[in-house]
């Protein structure tokens, strides 16, 4: 069984990094040079400390993660400045994991905070060239609002916008 709580003070790092980068690397196979592939461990600590971090476990083992922030008004993303919009970031899941609702059960519980914190939408973005995860989002019911490029990738990236109820 799933379960999804805010990261905490005892979650290691390390084994969030080490997540980070099985959950990215069929991506980074692609050609995608996406942060979290290989992102050191300094860098999740720095990203995790913009917002509100969530992690998944199937018992004990964290099989997902997922940062929900604020709005992010020196963000290169214009969609993720906008004072109602809450964004997600460092979205990963184990590949051992991937299609058992953990991504879902992720983004839900980040959807509760983001509306319990008073914003009406929620955002993300992912690589163009990652069509299987666009058409995923798009069934989840995010719908294509702009693009962005990212300083240092090699492709762009499609934003994708979800209205809170």
């Amino acid at each position: 069984m799933i379960h999804v709580r805010p990261l905490s003070p005892e979650d290691s790092l390390a084994q969030i990094t080490t997540l980070l980068h099985a959950a990215y690397a069929p991506l980074a196979a692609m050609g995608l040079n996406y942060t979290a592939a290989d992102q050191s461990v300094e860098t999740t600590r720095k990203r995790f400390a913009e917002g509100h971090g969530l992690l998944a476990f199937n018992g004990e083992s964290l099989v997902g993660t997922i940062v929900v922030t604020p709005p992010l008004p020196d963000s290169p993303c214009e969609h993720f400045q906008r004072a109602h919009v809450a964004s997600v970031h460092q979205f990963g899941v184990h590949p051992n994991a991937q299609g058992s609702g953990v991504g879902r059960a992720l983004l839900d519980a980040s959807a509760v905070w983001a509306q319990a914190q008073g914003f009406s939408e929620l955002a993300l973005d992912t690589a163009e060239p990652a069509h299987h995860l666009v058409a995923l989002y798009a069934r989840w019911g995010f719908a294509p609002v702009g693009h962005v490029q990212w300083q240092g990738k090699v492709y762009r990236s499609v934003v994708m916008s979800k209205t809170l109820l």
